[in-house]
């Protein structure tokens, strides 16, 4: 695969690149890069897409700014329209997951005419995931300690990172994870996309705000998901003004994609030629 080193936004961006005809964007979350999509980009692109993967700003091979602010969504979807203008896309179909749903359900709100059609895995629109109650509330401490300014970074690398892996189930992508947070400011980095949109400082009265979409939406969610309940993706269809379809994955953890690879690319390829 073509990976491109940008110049977006006074940042030095790593984008993946694969494939040629209709444009189709991926975004990560926390903690991992472009990487994640690896087992699903082939089928992408023998489905017929032009595949651009970034590694979100503070991760990958992506800079990392030490301001808290640089990674506000706003911030970010900055980044993704000048991405798009770069590459000549006026429009694109998109998937995304964990933090880089968060930042696709933004993309489609408040952009609409940049998205065709949106798959969004493990975390539903904003203001559902804001009124899934307290059992979606539970699953989220650990966005308390994350808060925790230096002191979140020395407890998750304590002991061999010891913290880190057993609240990430001693996933098989550890390694790839570590050697990626424990270059110089890259933890913090990752860190402060919850700080920079998840501090109590930010929550008005709603919790966060996010418009109805209007572009059709697959949501997917996984049953080993030990961090996002189900009721937070299925109640995304209350913020829909276009088409919504919803997908259990049973099996597989947060990282459905890793866990069960060809299933989801599959899932994939059939949505998008649906829509």
């Amino acid at each position: 695969m073509t990976v491109h080193r940008l110049q977006i936004n006074g940042l030095d961006y790593a984008v993946t690149e694969e494939g040629s005809g209709e444009p189709l964007l991926l975004f990560h979350g926390f903690p991992d890069s472009a990487r994640l999509w690896r087992h699903q980009i082939p089928a992408l692109v023998a489905a017929g897409f032009r595949v651009l993967a970034p590694d979100l700003r503070g991760f990958g091979a992506t800079a990392r700014p030490a301001d808290e602010s640089a990674y506000t969504l706003g911030t970010v979807l900055g980044d993704i329209t000048a991405l798009l203008d770069h590459f000549g896309v006026a429009r694109t179909r998109l998937v995304s997951h964990d933090w880089g749903a968060a930042l696709g359900w933004a993309l489609a709100a408040y952009l609409p005419e940049r998205v065709h059609s949106h798959i969004a895995c493990s975390v539903g629109h904003l203001s559902a995931l804001w009124h899934a109650g307290i059992a979606q509330r539970r699953l989220a401490w650990y966005m308390l300690l994350f808060m925790q300014r230096g002191a979140a970074e020395d407890l998750l690398m304590r002991d061999d990172w010891q913290w880190f892996r057993d609240l990430f189930g001693h996933h098989p992508e550890m390694d790839t994870w570590l050697a990626d947070l424990g270059r110089p400011g890259a933890l913090t980095a990752a860190l402060n996309w919850y700080r920079a949109n998840v501090g109590i400082e930010t929550w008005t009265r709603e919790g966060w705000v996010l418009p109805r979409v209007r572009v059709p939406t697959l949501g997917v969610w996984s049953s080993g998901d030990a961090y996002l309940t189900e009721t937070q993706m299925v109640s995304s269809a209350q913020y829909m003004d276009a088409s919504w379809d919803y997908h259990r994955l049973e099996g597989g953890s947060h990282w459905f994609m890793l866990d069960r690879p060809r299933d989801v690319a599959t899932l994939f390829v059939d949505w998008f030629a649906r829509h």
